[in-house]
């Protein structure tokens, strides 16, 4: 069966998300040396199979044509992610004629009900796997929204930053199904992102680096 058109996000939510977003890649570029090369900007996106990628892209919605290209990275074993990304692009194609994108996948991991043990050992080899792709696309900003995929993808790029080979700006969004207690992507990532975003007052007050702007998805 054919998914419902994504929402809308609601009005004073979906303003200032994109006011935030238009501030990180404009003090990002502040930092910039001058005459270096000006918008558009990089953007990774981390996909996920269990909802994520819907709500991510409910996220790109909103965005201007100046995040440009989208480099979507999603695990290997996820089987509907792609064409998702596939038909949201199409519609945005109709609407701005230069859009770019492109695909890639990575080995996920952690699997569901997977030992810590063995997961320890999964989640480097992604991180090996994941840091020459990014070093590739070398994104100007990564956004995500909690699939385990997510981690290996951002310590790559954090990685990249302490190497001094090129430093991406960081937004999680924390999914809508998170009321009080972040996902294990959340706990991590919420000491290395640049901003955290949560869709519930109650992780706002536990979490106080993050910022609380309703729900958004």
């Amino acid at each position: 069966a054919m998914e419902p058109p994504l929402p809308l996000l609601s009005g004073t939510a979906a303003i200032l998300l994109l006011l935030l977003l238009l501030l990180v890649p404009l003090a990002f570029l502040a930092r910039r040396r001058r005459g270096r090369r000006a918008p558009p900007l990089s953007l990774l996106v981390v996909a996920g199979s269990g909802g994520h990628t819907t709500e991510i892209l409910r996220l790109l919605s909103c965005l201007s044509e100046s995040y440009s290209p989208r480099h979507y990275i999603f695990a290997d074993s996820d089987k509907m992610s792609e064409a998702k990304i596939r038909s949201f692009e199409q519609k945005r194609a109709e609407k701005f004629s230069n859009s770019q994108f492109t695909l890639d996948r990575i080995p996920r991991s952690r699997e569901v009900r997977q030992s810590w043990t063995s997961s320890v050992v999964t989640t480097l080899y992604s991180i090996l796997y994941s840091f020459p792709l990014t070093y590739k696309l070398k994104p100007d900003l990564i956004l995500c929204n909690g699939p385990g995929t997510c981690v290996p993808v951002c310590i790559s790029a954090l990685l990249l930053g302490l190497l001094g080979i090129k430093r991406a700006v960081i937004v999680y969004v924390e999914s809508i199904c998170r009321v009080e207690t972040l996902s294990l992507s959340g706990k991590i990532l919420y000491y290395f992102s640049d901003y955290f975003i949560v869709q519930w007052p109650a992780l706002k007050e536990k979490y106080p680096k993050s910022v609380y702007l309703g729900r958004i998805v």
